[in-house]
């Protein structure tokens, strides 16, 4: 009885231990590039950088998105899921205090191993997921993408004052999340340790695939509708501080507009992978993405920065239900944690790569037509064509048919 029970005590600790790891490995997920938006104008004065380099902040973590992420799911047989997430979030812990230590050149590489650290974590943790939570994964899919929008959302509201709290400006805005990073380092290394058997099944469960996503149609829809959304996501968080700063809002309220997005994803995130598991396919949910994301963007082309918070509140609904989507498909069309983390891997090389053209051609667009329309009309056809593929993806079809 009391073996029993002690037997009970320890995987009741042990799923804790999954739980709290899907939490904090994705609230590294993000954060870390969303709290340069709201201080770009302190790191543009105190490095005197150009609009170039200020958006390359932004471009270069999503260029080693698109550069690494087929490779990590190539490689991800040689360790457990586990070790893969440890060592991820001691490459983005490297970065990260890199990042603040003051030059243009440790700005910039510190951005490299920021962006490879959570390559690596965006690419593992579905399979994560898949492994550890077979008969949940539209609910864990959920929590994944709420924890990531919540430390998102944190990041761009308080960016500028966590700055002013600490004492180190823009240095301390950035070099906070490196807490979290190391919270997160510690709940891994304790799953790892409690859980040996549970991480050999792991690194089996991953080990046998030989499936060519490259060669599948339905692979390539979701990589290009996750594209798609990414690139509209981050064209938004890079450039709408400024964007409303040319219509004479202050950076501290431009950070509360980023807020209102972030948080407006958050019951989307958690809601819309637990409906749409259950849905036989998903078209109508990509039918509503697409709208939302058309109304906001005419209304910030055409209204600017009046009605902004509303407009903020749609973009967060079609961001959230577009993200969550996306990262289901690596799930609910896939047979296997090994083919999950395979067309992740494609999807974010694929998909980043598209995403990390976004803010550079938006920026451009703008410099040549100072109203910002040129550069929203972008915006637009990238949704139109996100629409079409999203359709296809929607389609109960998975990547091996």
């Amino acid at each position: 009885m009391i073996k029993n029970e002690t037997k009970n005590t320890v995987s009741y600790f042990l799923l804790l231990v999954n739980v709290l790891v899907v939490v904090l490995v994705s609230s590294n997920l993000r954060s870390p590039i969303i709290s340069v938006s709201p201080v770009l104008g302190d790191v543009k004065s105190a490095l005197q950088l150009d609009s170039f380099q200020i958006s390359m902040l932004t471009s270069i973590p999503l260029f080693m998105f698109a550069t690494c992420s087929v490779l990590v799911s190539r490689f991800s047989h040689k360790f457990s899921i586990n070790r893969f997430l440890l060592y991820s979030l001691l490459i983005l812990s490297f970065g990260l205090f890199l990042r603040v230590t003051g030059s243009l050149w440790a700005l910039f590489l510190g951005s490299v191993f920021i962006g490879l650290g959570i390559c690596i974590g965006n690419v593992v943790t579905p399979g994560y997921v898949k492994n550890n939570f077979p008969k949940q994964i539209g609910l864990m899919t959920g929590i994944f993408a709420v924890s990531m929008n919540i430390s998102a959302a944190l990041a761009s509201g308080f960016s500028v004052n966590i700055g002013k709290w600490t004492g180190f400006g823009w240095r301390g805005s950035l070099g906070i999340w490196l807490i979290i990073s190391l919270l997160a380092i510690v709940v891994i290394s304790i799953e790892m340790i409690f859980n040996k058997n549970k991480t050999q099944q792991a690194k089996s469960s991953v080990s046998h695939s030989d499936f060519n996503m490259f060669k599948s149609s339905q692979a390539w829809n979701i990589s290009i509708f996750m594209g798609l959304q990414s690139l509209f996501y981050y064209c938004i968080m890079a450039w709408l501080p400024a964007f409303l700063t040319d219509h004479h809002m202050n950076s501290e309220d431009t950070g509360w507009v980023l807020f209102v997005i972030q948080i407006t994803m958050l019951p989307v995130t958690f809601g819309a992978p637990i409906i749409a598991n259950k849905m036989k396919n998903q078209k109508v949910m990509i039918i509503f993405i697409c709208v939302l994301m058309l109304i906001s963007t005419l209304m910030l082309a055409f209204l600017e920065s009046q009605w902004i918070f509303f407009c903020a509140a749609l973009m967060g609904l079609s961001n959230g239900l577009s993200f969550s989507l996306a990262i289901l498909f690596f799930s609910l069309r896939t047979r296997s944690g090994a083919n999950a983390i395979k067309i992740s891997g494609m999807a974010q090389s694929v998909g980043y790569l598209i995403a990390a053209c976004g803010p550079p051609i938006f920026g451009k667009l703008h410099d040549w037509d100072l109203s910002w329309k040129s550069s929203f009309y972008f915006l637009l056809f990238a949704v139109i064509v996100m629409f079409y593929f999203g359709i296809k993806a929607a389609g109960n079809k998975f990547v091996e048919d």
